[in-house]
């Protein structure tokens, strides 16, 4: 499949058309607007590359997933452990801490891809 190339507006090209014999690269340019990010993954896409003056990349691997909190059906498992304790989940919490802890390169790994421009987004 050929790779689209975003040059204006916030919308995507369908996440099928994907080239999953690259990993799923579907589109290059745009911006990190919120807009675009909302955009993009309420489809299934998201933005991955490595430096912040590159184009942007956008990819829809298959399989992949898109949770929507309000529509999330938890297992009576899951259920069940977490009533039992040991986790604590947040929402809206300390977003810029956890966004720079993830971007935070770790021993063993040769960079990160979560890049200043997309901790600003």
């Amino acid at each position: 499949m050929a790779v689209s190339f975003i040059q204006s507006g916030i919308s995507f090209p369908d996440a099928q058309q994907a080239d999953d014999s690259i990993g799923g690269l579907l589109a290059v340019g745009g911006d990190l607007s919120p807009k675009r990010l909302l955009a993009a993954y309420r489809a299934g896409i998201f933005p991955w590359f490595d430096d912040d003056q590159a184009p942007v990349l956008w990819w829809s691997p298959d399989p992949r997933a898109v949770l929507v909190p309000g529509e999330m059906r938890i297992s009576r498992s899951l259920a069940k452990r977490l009533r039992n304790g040991g986790f604590e989940v947040s929402f809206d919490r300390a977003f810029a801490e956890v966004v720079n802890g993830c971007a935070t390169e770790r021993e063993g790994q040769s960079g990160t891809w979560i890049t200043p421009g997309m901790g600003v987004a």
